[in-house]
């Protein structure tokens, strides 16, 4: 059966973006009401996707497959699994809550739209492909319009001008794709028939020195996007540069199309590479976390804060995916949907903040909350979903991620959850100076309150972390059915359950035989586990 609701999500931003520039730029209301059904639309679909997943079946499914060039083994082949559903739920969110953010934009309103609404297509295609050739075309689609969303409405700083960032961006993404495109076509010429479908990717032998290679490349390719250690420095100039809605997709979504490639393409087409360099990616991860922590401690710009904040988050990702067991990869999808969700409610506020206050610079706030506290209240709550309170999505993501890691690399793990303490700690003292204290009247004669359309996102955003936190297992069981589809990583759905003197080894979604040797017990989501430290094989039972 040929399903079209992919395509569907795909097409209709993009749609809405051809449509805006046909629209007088004076008819303002019509601009944005076109934008809002355009973004608006893929919500219900995305939720539709969520809830229709057959969480039995697994695997990749609402496929589609159309050929664009046979020839050369290129079609457009969409599909999806529980990681790619959760991802699209995310950007669905986020598109809505930006158009929101940017209900009162003024200046060239139709251009800025569209805009946003093409790189949102974009965004919506690397998640759904199933072909490399149309996922690095959806991927490049993403990532250009960034270069005029920031150029034309950014804000400069003292630091950099709007040009700037945007430049740096566009420079050092291009770069990244420039190793991406590599990979691709190395992993195309190297498998007989050639083709860009990722299932007969998935089937091709490639030996252990070309993995290692080539997972280096995508490593590096999709790393700059996911904004790893050294290579993360156009992330801060660029978050602090854009306007809102651009911020929350940058951070929210953009960013976690970099740890999606690594984990799709990286760990999934090319395990032997993935398992070689697991302690370097763990290692990077590590110093990630640290270092954003660290520098957004040492910040004064607001927004620079919450930039640092996310590559140190971006790191945690990392960390989980260098696992390679199903509980840290589980906690790594996880902590890229909260944190999408967090950074946008930050984000969010930050511009609620600039727009009210016409500044940035903390050391000139304080007491902020005695007039505009509803702003004041849903911060503070992604500002404790930050640094992983407890009844907040950033528990249980960071929860994983750290005990994943735990089970590999249990040095790193230790040095990385001091992330934690220093996330608090420039949380905390972020939202004391800008909230708390003596508030300054004379500077400030009117800051108003969120009003009309600007709680829609904050708010709508602030209780999915709190939902999350308080009720996570629908999102969990959804990222770990696709484990079944990933070569490198067993899953933790229900198997049969092992007899007394025999543990379940899974390998390739494969159950086989074998008696017990060491391993470690846990408990997650309903299942006892056997898990070996390697992440390699484990037995699983529902708990009674």
């Amino acid at each position: 059966m040929t399903h079209w609701i992919l395509t569907f999500v795909i097409l209709t931003p993009l749609t809405a973006s051809l449509v805006l520039l046909l629209i007088p730029r004076q008819l303002r209301t019509l601009v944005r009401f076109v934008s809002l059904a355009g973004a608006g639309l893929t919500l219900p679909a995305a939720i539709w996707l969520f809830a229709a997943y057959n969480r039995q079946v697994a695997g990749f499914q609402f496929e589609q497959t159309l050929p664009w060039v046979p020839s050369l083994g290129i079609s457009y082949h969409v599909g999806v699994d529980g990681t790619s559903v959760v991802l699209i739920l995310l950007t669905a969110i986020i598109i809505t809550g930006g158009i929101f953010a940017s209900w009162t934009q003024k200046v060239r309103t139709k251009e800025f739209l569209s805009l946003l609404l093409l790189l949102v297509s974009g965004v919506f295609g690397v998640f759904a492909s199933r072909d490399l050739f149309f996922l690095f075309l959806f991927y490049e689609i993403a990532v250009l319009p960034m270069y005029l969303l920031i150029g034309v409405w950014g804000t400069s700083t003292k630091q950099r001008t709007k040009e700037y960032s945007a430049m740096k961006l566009t420079l050092m993404l291009l770069a990244g794709s420039a190793f991406i495109l590599v990979a691709i076509l190395a992993l195309y010429f190297n498998q007989t028939p050639h083709s860009f479908d990722m299932g007969a990717m998935a089937h091709a032998h490639y030996g252990p020195s070309f993995q290692k290679t080539i997972f280096l490349l995508v490593y590096i390719g999709f790393g700059v996007l996911a904004g790893i250690w050294p290579i993360h420095t156009w992330s801060p100039d660029g978050h602090a540069s854009a306007p809102t809605a651009v911020s929350m997709l940058h951070a929210g979504v953009l960013m976690k199309l970099g740890a999606y490639g690594i984990l799709r393409i990286g760990m999934g087409l090319l395990p032997d590479g993935a398992q070689h360099f697991a302690f370097l990616v763990g290692a990077i991860a590590t110093i990630n976390i640290l270092y954003g922590a660290l520098s957004a401690m040492g910040q004064t710009d607001l927004k620079y804060i919450i930039a640092y904040s996310s590559v140190s988050h971006m790191g945690v990702v990392m960390l989980g995916l260098a696992s390679l067991n199903p509980i840290g990869i589980n906690g790594s999808v996880m902590q890229m949907f909260s944190h999408g969700i967090m950074t946008g409610l930050f984000f969010a506020c930050v511009g609620l903040i600039y727009e009210k206050s016409h500044t940035r610079n903390i050391p000139s706030m304080g007491g902020f909350a005695k007039k505009m506290p509803g702003i004041a209240l849903l911060m503070t709550i992604g500002g404790l979903a930050s640094f992983g309170l407890p009844a907040t999505s950033g528990f249980i993501a960071e929860f994983l991620c750290f005990y994943g890691m735990w089970m590999r690399y249990p040095v790193l793990a230790l040095i990385s959850v001091v992330g934690i303490v220093l996330t608090a700690i420039y949380v905390l003292r972020m939202i004391q100076r800008i909230f708390l204290g003596q508030f300054k009247e004379e500077m400030y004669p009117s800051l108003p309150d969120a009003k009309t359309t600007e709680w829609v996102a904050i708010t709508g955003l602030a209780l999915l972390l709190i939902v999350v936190g308080l009720y996570p297992e629908p999102l969990v069981r959804m990222i770990d059915v696709s484990k079944q589809a990933q070569p490198f990583v067993a899953s933790i759905t229900p198997v049969k359950t092992p007899s007394t003197n025999e543990s379940a080894k899974i390998t390739n979604g494969n159950i086989h035989a074998q008696y017990g040797t060491r391993y470690f017990l846990t408990a997650i989501n309903g299942y006892a586990m056997h898990i070996n430290p390697n992440g390699w094989s484990n037995d699983a039972k529902r708990l009674q």
